[in-house]
């Protein structure tokens, strides 16, 4: 979806795409031998339109290899201007289900998402995090319970930041601020991501691996906030931390 009144662009995929890896590809890959693999998933990214109103992601998928097989995903949230009772919320609600598996689940896959989800080459996270996964491998009914239930979780953990934001007002101001934090967004994903890597390198459809990718972002040359501005209190925001 394109030019919604909620959602500037939005997309959810599902994907079932089996083959051969490029051989430098799957040597790359810690699990299974040889290059035949089959990967299934859903992956969801919605950018909406008010920068009031957070970016999210939530992917969950299945991978074969060779001889092994494993569960990876997880889920995180980039706001713009952020508020610390959204944060709060959303992490609680994955832990919440994350613990009616495993208690070790969620500070394991929290850390890892906080980890994952940083930009090295600007010294900090792509927003308040949630959690990220790969290579669980095991039990697979065990695990397939794990991840539908997170997947499960999503709504409740993000539509309710919606409703709570979706009518706040903003400017021309709030807009580039909201723009210019896209572009961390897209660094992230053409540099950093599983995902992304993984769809180009086995020629899956590159507008469907693309769909993550904000309508609209902007860079500006050694952009520093003004001080003590709500924008310069924002960027505190973007580095781990404990929300629950």
């Amino acid at each position: 979806m394109e030019s919604g009144g909620l959602f500037e662009k939005a997309g959810v995929n599902f994907s079932s795409v089996s083959g051969d890896l490029p051989e430098e590809f799957a040597q790359k890959i810690p699990r299974g031998s040889g290059t035949a693999f089959f990967a299934t998933g859903v992956s969801l990214v919605l950018h909406p339109a008010s920068p009031m109103v957070p970016t999210v992601h939530a992917n969950f998928r299945y991978l074969e290899k060779g001889d092994a097989a494993w569960f990876g995903g997880g889920m995180d949230l980039t706001p713009y201007y952020p508020r610390e009772e959204d944060a709060i919320h959303f992490h609680r609600t994955i832990k919440t289900a994350c613990d009616a598996h495993d208690l070790d689940f969620y500070p394991r896959f929290k850390k890892w998402c906080d980890e994952y989800f940083f930009l090295k080459h600007r010294g900090e996270t792509r927003g308040v995090g949630g959690i990220f996964f790969d290579y669980l491998d095991g039990d697979r009914e065990r695990n397939f319970a794990f991840v539908s239930s997170v997947g499960d979780a999503f709504l409740n953990a993000y539509l309710p930041i919606v409703e709570r934001r979706r009518n706040d007002s903003f400017g021309d101001r709030q807009r580039q601020f909201q723009l210019y934090r896209r572009g961390r967004y897209v660094e992230f994903n053409l540099l950093y991501d599983r995902g992304t890597i993984f769809g180009l390198e086995t020629r899956g459809r590159t507008e469907s691996i693309l769909m993550s990718l904000p309508p609209l972002a902007r860079w500006v040359y050694d952009y520093k906030p003004e001080p003590d501005s709500i924008e310069a209190r924002n960027m505190e925001f973007f580095k781990p931390r404990d929300w629950v």
